[in-house]
C-alpha cells in the first residue's frame, strides 16, 4: 500500500519549497502553522483559531501552494491558465488589499506564475470584464461579491476548477445575516464540486467523496470567541462528513499590556457621558511617546469629534494626523491605510473599520475611548498594535465616565480569565434565502429538489420545512396570497420545472439589490471643485440650510446645495459647527463583560481593592454606599425616592440597556396590573429607572412571587412593549433584503420616507390578509432576538428570582443613579434650554451642587440649540 510522504515523516516537494521560503524571510514557522500545513495537506476542513498578527494568511495560504507543488512537482513554474483554484472570502473590502499583495509577493519569490486578483464592491468595470475573460488563480472578494458571481450567466464554469474556499475573519460574519449569505454560497458550491466530480448529489451516499481530491475544502479563520466548535459547524454545514473536520489553535502565548487612564481626581470627573475628552491631554501624552497610535471610538460621530479636539488643541499633528472610519471616501481611507504602512502618520483616529486584519506593522500602541462593551472586541483592536508575530500589544482604555473604569478592570479580568463572547448563528433568515433563490434563478435557474436539498445542509436552514420552503417558492413566482395582483412581485417563472428570470429589468435591479446590509439613505458628500470626501445620511442633510458649517471628514465645511443625492459643499474657516450623526443605537454590555463586571462590583462590596481602578473609583462607592447600599453577588439593588417629578424607582440588574430596557417595560406592566400608573423609563448599561406621577407601589409589587418570574413572559412583553411597531421597524430591512422593495438606481435612491411608508403599507397588508407570512414572522423573532436580546432578559430574571432585594428610599440621586437620569434629560418636553444647563438645574435641585462637573462632558462636540428632546414612554 502506498502512503502520503508526509505520513510515512517525509516532506513533500511542496513542503520543502515553503520551508525554504521561510528560511529566506529569516521566519520561523509557528508549530500551528505546521499543523495547518499536515491537516491541510491531509485534505480536512475546518476551523483555524489565531489571534491577530500571528501570521494566520500564511498559514493557510503556504499550504495550498505546498499541495499544489506536490502536483506538479517538476514543472510548476510553469503551470499557467489553471483557472480559479482558491476563493478567498473577508468581511471587509478594505482588507483584501492587504492579502493580495502579501500573496503575490510569496507566489513571485516562489517562482509561481499566478495572478491574485480581487473583486469588491470597489473593482472598477474593466477589471471585472476582464475578471469574466479570465479567472486568476487566487480570487480575494467579499460576501456580496460571492453572490453577484452566482447571479451570472454560466456562473458554473466559473468554478469548476475550485479547490479550496477561505473565509476570513469568519468571527465577523457568523451571528449576521452576511454570515447566512457566506452559508448559502458555500452551499451551491460544494454542490457545484460534487457535480463537476461526477458525484452523487447526497455526499453521504458516496464514497468517493471521502478521498483528498474529491472535495472542495473549506477553512474559517476566527479569532477567539466562545463558541468556536459551534462556528465551526455553522461553516461547514450539515452535509460535511464530521471525520474530515479539524480545528487547529494556535495556542500562541501573545503578550499584551493593558492600562486604564485614570482621572488624576475621580470625584470632579464626569459621573455620565460619552465623549471622554477630559482626558486628551492624558491621551496626546501617550501619544506623543509612542511611534504610531490608533485612537479607536465607538462611533464615527464620536471619531469626528475627537480628530477636531485634538486638532484644535494640538495644531503641531496637523499633516501626521489622519481619520478612519465607514463612511470616507474609499480614496480617503486607502490613503490612510497606505500612509500607516509608510510610517507618514504619527496618530489615527478610527472606528471598527480598522477593527480587522489589515497589517499595518509601525502601530505601536492603541488607545480604545470609551468601553468597547465586549472582551473580544477590545482583545480584536489591542491586537492591531504590535501587529506581527512576538510582537507585544500595548492598548489603553479611556473611560468616557467615572463607572466605566469599573469596565475597564472587568476587560483586563475578561481577558486574563479568556472569558469571550459568543456568537450566535441566525436560523431561518427567510428574507436572505428568498434573495439567494432570486439571484439563482436570474442565473442559470434552480430547481426546487436540488435546492431544497442544499439549503438543508446549511446550519441555517437544517430546520427549514418543505412546506416553508414551498411558500417561499409561490412567495418568488405568484407573489403568495398577498400580492398575486401585483405585477412586480412576479419574478421568478417556472419553465419545465426550472424556475428562471426571463425579465431584463427584474434581473438587473436584483442584480443591484444584492446584499444584506441595510443602512439609512446615504448624500454623497463632494467639494464645488469636484472630488469626493465620504457619504452622510440624508437625515443629517435634510437639516442643513445653505451657509450652515458641519465638520466632516476632519474639516470644517459649509454646506452650499444638494442636487441629485450630492450635497455640495466648500471649505470654511468657521471655528464652531455641526457634527454629522449616524443612525444606530449604542452597543450594549455583552452578557459576558456584564457578568465580569458584577464580579468586579461584589469584591468592591466586600472590600478587596486589587485593580488600579478600583482604588480609584473608592470616593464613589463609598458616596454610593453613604447615601445607599452596595449591591453584593447575592443582591439585587432597588432605590426609591421622590421629586417634584414623581416618584422615581431605579433598579441595578447590571446587565446592558437592551434587556433593561425590555426588563423596565415588563416590570411597569406588573406593577400597573396592582395599581394603574403612567410610567417613563430611561435605562443606560448598569440600570434602569421607572418615574410616576404618583406613588409607585413596589413594596406590594415585590411581596408577589410572580413579579420577577419567567412565568407568562412572551406574553407580558407583547402587553408591556409595543410589539407590533418593534416588528414593524425590523420588517423594513427584512423587505429590502428579501427584495419587496427596491431603494433605486445608482444615483437616483428613493428617499426614505418613500420607503418607510412603502414597508409600513406591506406590513398592515401581510399582518391582515397574511398573519401566517414568513417574513412578518421574522419580523416579531428578530424583534425579541435582536432589540430586547429575549434570551438574557430570561436569564436575567432567573438570576434575580434567587437574590435577596435591597429596597432602599434614598434622598437624593446616587452615583448608580445620576447617570440613568442624565439620559432621562431626552423627556418629551418643549425646551429653550441646554443639556448642560438641565443637568445644572437637576443638580442644584437635589442638592448635588458637584455633580454639574460630573457631567461636564456629556454634551462635548454638540451643537448647543433649543429643540423637542424625548424620552421613552410607557
Amino acid at each position: 500500500m502506498l502512503f502520503p510522504l508526509y505520513i510515512i515523516g517525509m516532506i513533500t516537494k511542496g513542503q520543502q519549497v515553503i520551508r525554504d521560503w521561510y528560511e529566506r524571510k529569516q521566519w520561523e514557522q509557528f508549530a500551528f502553522q505546521r499543523e495547518m500545513e499536515s491537516a491541510y495537506l491531509q485534505g480536512f476542513s475546518g476551523l483555524l483559531n489565531a489571534p491577530t498578527g500571528s501570521g494566520k494568511t500564511f498559514a493557510l495560504f503556504l499550504p495550498f501552494l505546498a499541495g499544489f507543488i506536490n502536483k506538479y512537482p517538476d514543472a510548476y513554474t510553469s503551470q499557467t491558465n489553471n483557472g480559479l483554484l482558491m476563493l478567498w472570502i473577508t468581511p471587509l473590502r478594505a482588507l483584501t488589499n492587504d492579502i493580495r499583495k502579501a500573496m503575490q509577493e510569496v507566489c513571485d519569490e516562489i517562482g509561481l506564475p499566478w495572478r491574485i486578483m480581487t473583486r469588491t464592491g470597489d473593482t472598477s468595470a474593466a477589471e471585472k470584464q476582464a475578471l469574466k475573460k479570465k479567472l486568476p488563480e487566487v480570487l480575494l472578494t467579499t460576501p456580496e461579491s460571492l453572490h453577484l458571481m452566482l447571479a451570472q450567466k454560466e456562473y458554473p464554469k466559473l468554478f469548476k476548477s475550485l479547490q479550496v474556499v477561505v473565509i476570513d475573519e469568519w468571527h465577523e460574519l457568523l451571528g449576521s445575516k452576511r454570515g447566512v449569505q457566506v452559508e448559502l454560497g458555500l452551499s451551491k458550491l460544494k454542490a457545484l464540486s460534487r457535480e463537476s466530480e461526477g458525484l452523487s448529489k447526497d455526499p453521504k451516499l458516496d464514497s468517493r467523496l471521502q478521498t483528498q481530491d474529491s472535495r472542495l475544502k473549506i477553512w474559517g479563520i476566527s479569532a477567539t470567541i466562545g463558541n468556536l466548535e459551534q462556528a465551526a459547524e455553522v461553516l461547514l454545514g450539515n452535509d460535511f462528513p464530521p471525520d474530515k473536520i479539524k480545528m487547529v489553535r494556535a495556542n500562541l502565548d501573545k503578550k499584551l499590556l493593558i492600562k486604564s487612564i485614570i482621572p488624576e481626581n475621580i470625584e470632579n470627573y464626569s459621573w455620565a457621558g460619552h465623549i471622554g475628552l477630559k482626558l486628551l491631554p492624558q491621551v496626546m501624552e501617550i501619544v506623543a511617546l509612542s511611534k504610531t497610535t490608533l485612537i479607536f471610538t465607538n462611533t464615527r460621530s464620536q471619531s469626528e469629534i475627537w480628530y477636531h479636539a485634538i486638532l484644535d488643541n494640538y495644531p503641531e499633528y496637523a499633516g501626521i494626523m489622519a481619520m478612519h472610519h465607514g463612511s470616507l471616501d474609499n480614496e480617503l481611507r486607502n490613503w490612510v491605510e497606505q500612509a500607516l504602512h509608510a510610517e507618514a502618520l504619527k496618530v489615527v483616529v478610527c472606528t471598527s473599520s480598522l477593527d480587522l486584519g489589515v497589517d499595518f506593522r509601525p502601530v505601536d500602541t492603541v488607545i480604545q475611548v470609551g468601553s468597547p462593551k465586549g472582551v473580544a472586541r477590545f482583545m480584536q483592536r489591542a491586537g492591531r498594535s504590535g501587529h506581527a508575530p512576538g510582537a507585544i500589544s500595548r492598548a489603553y482604555f479611556v473611560p468616557t465616565h467615572s463607572l466605566e473604569l469599573l469596565e475597564g478592570a472587568a476587560l483586563k479580568q475578561g481577558i486574563k480569565q479568556d472569558i469571550f463572547e459568543s456568537r450566535d448563528p441566525l436560523l431561518l433568515t427567510m428574507d436572505v434565502l428568498i434573495q439567494y433563490m432570486v439571484t439563482l434563478a436570474v442565473s442559470e435557474g434552480f430547481r426546487a429538489d436540488e435546492l431544497f436539498k442544499e439549503v438543508k445542509g446549511t446550519y441555517a436552514f437544517a430546520d427549514i420545512t418543505r412546506n416553508e420552503f414551498n411558500q417561499l417558492l409561490d412567495f418568488i413566482t405568484t407573489g403568495g396570497k398577498t400580492l398575486a395582483q401585483y405585477d412586480e412581485f412576479l419574478k421568478v417563472e417556472i419553465e419545465n420545472g426550472l424556475f428562471k428570470v426571463n425579465n431584463r429589468r427584474v434581473a438587473m435591479r436584483h442584480r443591484l439589490s444584492i446584499g444584506t446590509i441595510t443602512s439609512e439613505l446615504s448624500i454623497r458628500v463632494k467639494w464645488l471643485s469636484g472630488g469626493s470626501l465620504g457619504t452622510i445620511e440624508e437625515s443629517f442633510i435634510s437639516r442643513l440650510k445653505p451657509g450652515n458649517t458641519f465638520w466632516f471628514a476632519g474639516r470644517s465645511l459649509e454646506f452650499v446645495r444638494i442636487k441629485e443625492m450630492s450635497a455640495y459643499v466648500k471649505k470654511s474657516n468657521a471655528k464652531k459647527g455641526m457634527i454629522p450623526s449616524w443612525a444606530g443605537g449604542r452597543m450594549p454590555l455583552s452578557s459576558q463583560l456584564s457578568a465580569v463586571f458584577r464580579d468586579k462590583l461584589d469584591e468592591v462590596a466586600h472590600g478587596i481593592e486589587k485593580d488600579e481602578e478600583v482604588i480609584a473609583l473608592k470616593p464613589l462607592f463609598d458616596l454610593q454606599s453613604q447615601l445607599s447600599h452596595l449591591p453584593q453577588s447575592n443582591e439585587f439593588l432597588i432605590e426609591s425616592f421622590k421629586s417634584r417629578e414623581g416618584h422615581h424607582l431605579l433598579f441595578y440588574p447590571f446587565e446592558g440597556r437592551l434587556v433593561h430596557e425590555g426588563m423596565a417595560s415588563l416590570f411597569a406592566y406588573r406593577i400597573s396590573k396592582i395599581k394603574p400608573a403612567s410610567f417613563s423609563i430611561a435605562m443606560n448599561d448598569y440600570g434602569f429607572e421607572l418615574l410616576a406621577d404618583e406613588d409607585i407601589p413596589i413594596e406590594q409589587a415585590l411581596e408577589d412571587a410572580s413579579f420577577f418570574s419567567i412565568d407568562n413572559l412572551l406574553e407580558d412583553i407583547q402587553h408591556s412593549l409595543n410589539a407590533n411597531e418593534m416588528a414593524r421597524r425590523r420588517f423594513r430591512d427584512i423587505a429590502h433584503i428579501g427584495g419587496l422593495i427596491f431603494t433605486g438606481y445608482p444615483g437616483q435612491q428613493i428617499k426614505n420616507k418613500h420607503l418607510q411608508a412603502s414597508t409600513s403599507l406591506l406590513f398592515e397588508v401581510f399582518s391582515e390578509y397574511e398573519p401566517d407570512n414568513l417574513l412578518v414572522r421574522q419580523a416579531y423573532n428578530e424583534a425579541l432576538a435582536f432589540q430586547l436580546e429575549e434570551f438574557r432578559l430570561r436569564m436575567a430574571l432567573q438570576r434575580i428570582i434567587k437574590q435577596t432585594i435591597i429596597l432602599k428610599t434614598i434622598d437624593r440621586p446616587t452615583p448608580f443613579a445620576f447617570p440613568i437620569m442624565v439620559d432621562s434629560l431626552g423627556r418629551e418636553r418643549l425646551t429653550t434650554e441646554t443639556l448642560e444647563e438641565r443637568i445644572a438645574k437637576m443638580a442644584r435641585q437635589y442638592g448635588a451642587d458637584e455633580v454639574w462637573e460630573k457631567s461636564e462632558n456629556m454634551n462635548a462636540g454638540k451643537p448647543r440649540k433649543p429643540g423637542i428632546t424625548r424620552r421613552k414612554g410607557f
